[in-house]
């Protein structure tokens, strides 16, 4: 193998980029679609200006690839496979124009190697994706104009032609992330952080350039806003809410200490610990080099926040709200190896922990891929793991498996083409699954008081007169609470068993007669508030 140098390291990457771009569009066509990503499928069915938990942009980026590709796990996942491979491409570029093109390679690398970004927000059909690359690509610009070689004598050049497009870009590119997810405030927060706290910057906060990019931002963010504001601000109040305590004000250290756990897991606790030494050092030499200054205000912003609010509020298991800043990080970091691969006496143990960080990667995606798939590591495997820990005995890998099952049952009972069946269940993780197995072919509705976006793509009032079938988890209070009042009668079938490594995983049928408004006001759903004529969420 040929040696790493500046001359080689952009076909070194290119070669990298394009190895685990070929191997990305595998895992996305052969492995199942996780909660998550089965709850957005149908907004990429129903095109809006906005939704309701999420900027519209993936929704409109996934609509795209399965016109392309069709409606398949392939089909609605290959944008952010592509859009991925050139965040790393963005990745190098940044890095090699802060540090040297070694420094880029291996920042790409690490990025590649974390749990995190590798899978998660390279292969799923997440706005992680699309936040990611146009964040880079934002940075791209910010880099040209005020931190890259030269930039301490910005003010000399900050009124050519060559400067005032560079913000324009800046503006079209933080329009792009600001359609992509909510997160992108803490890139104008960062932004300006740098600026201020760097005296031969701040003559930007004088130039008219900063506020042209931020007046084509709220250009490209008007279908964001006008969305919200026929529907009561329903996006900015839920995502604001998420940041809040529920009740009564109180401390969880546990729930912080479970999010800086989480955190490291999903990176993984040998690139986490090296990553987060990067921030410390960024902080250290922030007033020395401008580089420094840059990555820390970058990367601070989105770690401590999201991290701090857990002490109040119960993100659960979101560790990867963070990413944005640690993938600042990895700019640093890249740098740091490079550094390290050069000295003689840091040289063996950075191989050594390359080495191990590669084939461990590769290792763990290949075996717990192919379990994902076949369900073959049934004893020791993920399920022990949970049961271990939370008494639980489901194999968390199940919700990555598609619930063809389902669509089966559909097609054996006559379901699937009778035009007075309609379907659902009381979560909205459970309905998506159930929406994507049938691959969109029914109405949905979620009985439950947290519908989320579910609760604008159908309208209930269309469903009156018709049946329903009902699928629930365990779900029997919920049934009797929130479903049985919508209906003349509610009659419960045969289980569905999910299949993989044989049956694995049980849903109980209910068969309902006749849907209609509930004859007791029940305000608190907002499936019950669109029946009466009011918006499911807000005045």
């Amino acid at each position: 193998m040929k040696k790493l140098t500046e001359k080689n390291a952009a076909s070194f990457t290119i070669v990298l980029i394009f190895v685990t771009f070929v191997l990305r569009c595998f895992i996305a066509a052969y492995t199942g679609l996780g909660n998550g990503e089965s709850y957005y499928f149908r907004g990429a069915l129903q095109l809006n200006m906005s939704y309701f938990d999420q900027p519209p942009l993936f929704f409109w980026l996934g609509a795209l690839s399965i016109k392309l590709f069709g409606l398949t796990n392939f089909g609605i996942r290959f944008a952010s496979v592509l859009l991925f491979a050139g965040t790393s491409w963005l990745m190098f570029l940044i890095t090699r124009k802060l540090f040297n093109a070694k420094s880029g390679f291996w920042a790409v690398v690490v990025m590649n190697l974390s749990a995190l970004f590798t899978i998660a927000i390279a292969s799923w059909y997440q706005p992680d994706a699309p936040l990611m690359f146009f964040w880079l690509l934002a940075t791209y610009f910010i880099v040209q104009l005020m931190v890259g070689p030269g930039s301490e004598h910005s003010e000399a050049t900050r009124n050519s032609r060559r400067t005032w497009l560079l913000w324009l870009a800046v503006g079209i590119s933080m329009g792009l992330a600001t359609l992509s997810k909510y997160h992108v405030l803490f890139l104008f927060a960062g932004v300006f952080m740098y600026i201020a706290t760097n005296k031969n910057q701040r003559h930007w906060l004088r130039h008219p350039g900063p506020y042209v990019a931020i007046v084509i931002t709220l250009l490209m963010a008007s279908p964001i806003i006008w969305w919200n504001y026929n529907n009561n601000w329903v996006s900015f109040v839920f995502q604001g809410s998420r940041a809040g305590a529920s009740g009564k004000f109180q401390l969880h250290p546990d729930w912080f200490g479970r999010s800086i756990l989480g955190q490291c897991a999903f990176l993984l606790p040998w690139i986490w610990f090296p990553t987060i030494r990067q921030l410390f050092i960024s902080y250290k030499l922030r007033k020395q080099l401008q580089v420094y200054s840059f990555t820390f205000w970058m990367a601070i912003l989105p770690i401590v926040f999201f991290t701090t609010v857990t002490l109040w509020s119960d993100l659960q298991f979101h560790f990867h709200w963070q990413a944005p800043g640690y993938m600042m990080l990895f700019i640093p970091l890249g740098f740091a190896i490079d550094r390290s691969l050069n000295t003689p006496a840091k040289r063996l143990l950075t191989r050594r922990w390359l080495n191990f960080s590669i084939y461990f990667t590769v290792i763990t995606i290949g075996v717990l891929g192919t379990h994902w798939v076949t369900g073959f590591w049934s004893a020791y495997g993920p399920k022990a793991v949970v049961h271990f820990f939370h008494g639980d005995n489901l194999d968390p890998t199940i919700q990555g498996v598609d619930y063809t099952d389902i669509q089966t049952r559909f097609e054996k009972e006559g379901w699937l083409n009778n035009p007075n069946i309609f379907t659902g269940s009381t979560r909205w993780w459970l309905t998506g699954k159930i929406d994507w197995a049938l691959k969109g072919k029914k109405d949905i509705i979620v009985f439950d008081p947290d519908p989320r976006n579910l609760a604008f793509l159908v309208d209930p009032n269309t469903l009156v007169g018709k049946d329903c079938i009902i699928i629930g988890d365990h779900h029997e209070p919920f049934i009797n609470m929130n479903v049985k009042p919508f209906f003349d009668s509610v009659t419960q079938l045969p289980d569905v068993q999910i299949i993989r490594n044989g049956p694995e995983y049980t849903l109980q049928v209910y068969y309902c007669k006749n849907f209609h408004k509930s004859a007791e006001p029940r305000m608190d759903l907002p499936l019950y508030r669109q029946l009466i004529g009011l918006p499911p969420f807000g005045k």
